[in-house]
């Protein structure tokens, strides 16, 4: 018994461990907690001569990082703008506010945005600043504009930092099948979908399902792939501890078990690894917390890896510096499954990523402050606690586990967030599913009991030991439209196939529609193996969302089709459609186009480049597609790229229109060189036109907006981890 870690006396903050008491303002908490600090010390997952640089960082506020999406080319385009109009103009503006040229060069030190020396291609970005400084500093107002508008278009991805290595240390691969098992927010969710379109211009034959426990999550999963326009993505809603096996289609035409090349399981956590931007976790910090999670984070770890194939790699990651929700779960599985998993070494797959090896050793630690040493130490009061799977390894044993190949980040080393990240190697089939006779093999038939579950769900649950025993979990939430694919012999296929001039590779039978009945409004696309997978498993698996909207009904008499094209999808579906639907248009054409806002008035064919009104002849009225080669693509580090522009339009009798939303045709702008100063909303500047009274009103509601734009933000984005863990029945 460690007795050093009893506390010596002290009161008990009121709101310290009543989660549903309101929530302080950020600037009023004390970011102090007595037992955090005791706890860590005695954890050692900091060396001492770092531990006083270690708390001066998290007490601070987390820097805002972001990373840039895309195609390949037009990511390299974006970049070479953000360099060198964004971060230049920002700093520059806000060095000009101050006249001490001391005070200059050191803010400029500070201020300087920092690109992530691990990202890869230079795409990820850190700056000195808090969302709440972008948001409030006038200097800043055109970087916060394109940061919004960049987001709602895809094109950026706001992230915290060291929340994107996960997914980089799964080396995705387009063939790749994927499974995201706690999903939501959906930063990582969005991030993978991004390695798996790596290869520009080719659909993945691989594909994602993220899922999520909570319903309502769950949609904002939709909103993050629905940026990112993936037909590529089945969002699904199930408790991923008892997540029911998927079937498809064999290459024989049998059902087959899927197996996953690829598995995420970011699973929930008690956070502490969040601090710098949850600063209310430290009111309700406790040891409980991470004993509470231990067995819900086994449970999933083992059902993701039970849903691995062989040869396949998992990465298991928590926000959260407590080794009983790391380290601890890694050893417990390891010591189940007997040598059929590893501990993969991935030191140098991040070069320049600073971080401490994994701990071989730890100290559990019931609610009350005192270490154990064994399980035998440990009074019966907190046996529902701490439990005997939560102790280290002996002494002699730690070589056999390679504990030290786990990641830990610390907040001092790189300015970021906390993170735990262990990346783990099927070798050969888990000791429990190689002795699962009804268990079916790679290529035999899937069998399936009256609940649904596979042979390795369904065992009985006395023979479970514990931490495993799961009540099942009734999944509540909205009753989703049917998925409704297209046959061969749709009635309206043969319209659009020959309007477009759709080619044979594009098969009717990847789109689908949300009714079975009456009009059909709008037509999703989604890849082959995306198809099977819904097909397969709308009966067993909850679905909420997949496909990428591609046509939208448009009862326009003047138009020979009865649908229009959709931008989201356009661009899964362009390498299908013909040259009959498709104009070329000059870098002149393109932005008088982009910047007609007037939709009674659109511009006048006749005032379009002669070659474009050339092209206009041979093409019927209606839906088309514009396609803009950008003459110079030369990107930020020297290199050419090229660089095509596609967007949807349309045709009319004696007119031209763009139909892409106000975030698209600023983005396309952007990447054109045309101003976009008319799209710029300074709040700031007082509106001379509008008396003072008035005026003050105005800022004084744009500040609340303000507010509630930041806590929508980080609520929605990445202040999930209390939710995340209120997803699961954690044991108390």
């Amino acid at each position: 018994m460690y007795c050093g870690l009893v506390v010596k006396g002290g009161t008990i903050d009121k709101n310290k461990w009543d989660d549903k008491a309101p929530r302080r303002p950020y600037e009023e908490i004390v970011r102090e907690n007595s037992e955090f600090e005791q706890y860590y010390k005695s954890q050692q997952i900091c060396p001492d001569e770092e531990w006083g640089c270690f708390m001066a960082a998290i007490k601070e506020n987390l820097p805002t990082a972001f990373r840039i999406t895309g195609s390949k080319s037009e990511a390299r385009a974006l970049l070479g703008i953000v360099k060198g109009k964004f971060f230049k103009d920002c700093l520059l503006n806000h060095l000009q506010q101050d006249d001490d040229s001391q005070k200059k060069d050191e803010m400029e030190g500070q201020q300087k945005p920092i690109c992530l020396p691990w990202y890869p291609d230079g795409l990820a970005w850190q700056l000195q600043l808090t969302r709440k400084d972008i948001r409030r500093s006038e200097a800043y107002f055109r970087l916060h504009n394109f940061l919004i508008s960049e987001t709602e278009c895809g094109n950026i991805s706001r992230q915290e930092a060291v929340s994107m290595i996960p997914p980089l240390l799964l080396d995705v691969k387009p063939h790749h099948k994927i499974l995201d098992m706690c999903a939501a927010p959906g930063s990582k969710t969005a991030q993978l979908i991004e390695l798996l379109h790596a290869e520009d211009g080719r659909l993945p034959t691989g594909f994602l399902i993220a899922n999520d426990i909570d319903n309502n999550r769950c949609y904002m999963l939709v909103h993050q792939a629905k940026r990112l326009n993936s037909p590529c993505i089945v969002i699904t809603n199930h408790d991923s501890a008892v997540m029911p096996n998927f079937t498809v289609t064999g290459t024989d035409g049998s059902p087959v078990m899927l197996k996953f090349d690829r598995v995420l399981c970011d699973v929930p956590c008690s956070g502490d690894g969040t601090l710098r931007k949850n600063p209310d976790i430290w009111l309700k910090w406790n040891t409980a917390n991470g004993n509470n999670l231990h067995g819900i984070q086994f449970r999933i770890l083992r059902r993701g890896v039970e849903m691995l194939s062989v040869g396949g790699r998992l990465v298991y990651s928590t926000c959260s510096f407590n080794p009983l929700e790391n380290e601890a779960v890694i050893h417990r599985f390891l010591v189940k499954t007997e040598g059929a998993v590893q501990l993969v070494d991935v030191s140098s797959q991040l070069p320049g990523l600073k971080y401490r090896k994994g701990l071989a050793h730890w100290i559990p630690t019931s609610r009350d402050m005192v270490g154990y040493a064994t399980y035998n130490d440990v009074p019966e009061k907190w046996h529902t606690q701490i439990r005997p799977q939560m102790f280290p390894p002996a002494p002699e044993d730690v070589g056999k586990f390679n504990l030290e190949r786990c990641i830990r980040i610390l907040p001092h080393q790189q300015d970021t967030g906390g993170f735990f990240v262990a990346v783990i190697e099927k070798l050969r089939p888990l000791p429990w599913e190689a002795a699962a006779k009804t268990l079916p093999a790679e290529g035999e038939k899937v069998g399936r009991d009256d609940s649904g579950m596979d042979a390795v769900g369904s065992s009985s649950e006395d023979k479970v030991p514990w931490g495993l025993q799961r009540k099942r979990r009734r999944i509540h939430g909205y009753r989703e439209d049917p998925f409704v694919f297209f046959t061969e012999g749709e009635p309206l296929w043969p319209s659009i196939r020959d309007f477009y001039d759709i080619n044979s590779l594009l098969s009717p039978t990847c789109l689908l529609t949300r009714c079975k009945e009456g009009k059909k409004k709008n037509i999703y696309f989604t890849s082959p193996a995306v198809h099977d997978i819904v097909v397969n498993n709308h009966q067993t698996i909850k679905l909420i969302n997949t496909g990428v909207k591609s046509f939208v009904r448009c009862d326009n008499k003047s138009m020979q089709c009865a649908f229009r094209l959709a931008q989201e999808g356009l661009h899964s579906i362009f390498p299908y459609i013909g040259p009959k639907r498709k104009i070329s248009v000059s870098k002149a054409d393109l932005i008088k186009l982009l910047t007609n806002d007037d939709p009674k008035f659109p511009p006048e064919a006749s005032s379009l480049d002669p070659s474009t009104q050339q092209q206009l002849k041979d093409i019927a009225q209606g839906s088309c597609v514009f396609v803009y080669q950008v003459e110079d693509s030369s990107c930020s580090d020297g290199g050419i790229l090229p660089l095509s522009l596609v967007m949807v339009g349309w045709r009319g009798a004696k007119s031209m229109r763009a139909y892409v939303s106000v975030s698209d045709c600023v983005h396309y702008l952007r990447l054109c060189g045309a101003d976009v100063s008319k799209y710029e909303k300074n709040k700031f500047i007082k509106n001379p036109s509008v008396p003072d009274e008035k005026n003050s009103d105005k800022t004084t509601m744009d500040n609340e907006t303000d507010v509630k734009d930041e806590k929508r933000e980080e609520e929605e984005e990445e202040n999930a981890v209390q939710e995340k863990v209120s997803g699961h029945d954690a044991p108390t």
